[in-house]
């Protein structure tokens, strides 16, 4: 484990997480994906910042399930059923997004695995052949645009220690170089 703490910080490090891994029913079947390894391994060195992309961006609980279609480059959010294309809405609330979760001071995040919006490897991107390709969730394609050098992670892969344990040396590592270059820039 790594030897600096929050404690240590005057300021608790502070890591995205998507809300529904935390317990809130924010899924689109209104449950959620409670992940106690995040909450009780993650939670004793970190700050939690929820995001729950769907619901922030207006979308109710329940909704109609969503999946990706079209191009895995530039994916069109999609509703099953209603063929209703949420994307535009989704991207404007991204951009918005951004900008706040860089007031948070964010040194790191972890991502629900296979989400339209959070999945960071491998979400299934359908296209009119049928046949599926892989991409990023809009959201988690967002993030890493947004903040190249932030270490972020899906929730599943956290549950490997080896996986973990990088995962939690990466934001402190992160965390240090931030705090050396903030203290950098303060001096007169």
């Amino acid at each position: 484990m790594p030897n600096t703490s929050p404690e240590s910080a005057a300021t608790p490090i502070a890591v995205g997480v998507s809300s529904c891994l935390l317990g809130e029913r924010v899924r689109y079947d209104g449950g959620h994906k409670y992940d106690r390894t995040i909450t009780e391994c993650l939670g004793r060195f970190f700050r939690f910042v929820p995001v729950c992309p769907e619901t922030e961006c207006g979308m109710p609980t329940p909704r109609e399930a969503m999946r990706l279609e079209g191009d895995p480059a530039a994916p069109r959010l999609v509703t099953h059923q209603g063929r209703i294309d949420l994307t535009d809405q989704m991207l404007a609330w991204c951009r918005m997004r951004m900008r706040e979760l860089k007031g948070e001071d964010l040194c790191g995040f972890v991502l629900k695995k296979g989400s339209p919006s959070c999945g960071l490897f491998r979400v299934e991107v359908y296209n009119d052949g049928g046949d599926g390709k892989y991409g990023s969730g809009l959201f988690a394609a967002a993030v890493v645009r947004h903040f190249p050098l932030l270490p972020v992670e899906e929730e599943g892969r956290l549950n490997d220690p080896s996986c973990r344990e990088e995962f939690i040396e990466r934001v402190f590592e992160y965390w240090r170089g931030k705090t050396a270059k903030s203290e950098v820039t303060e001096r007169p």
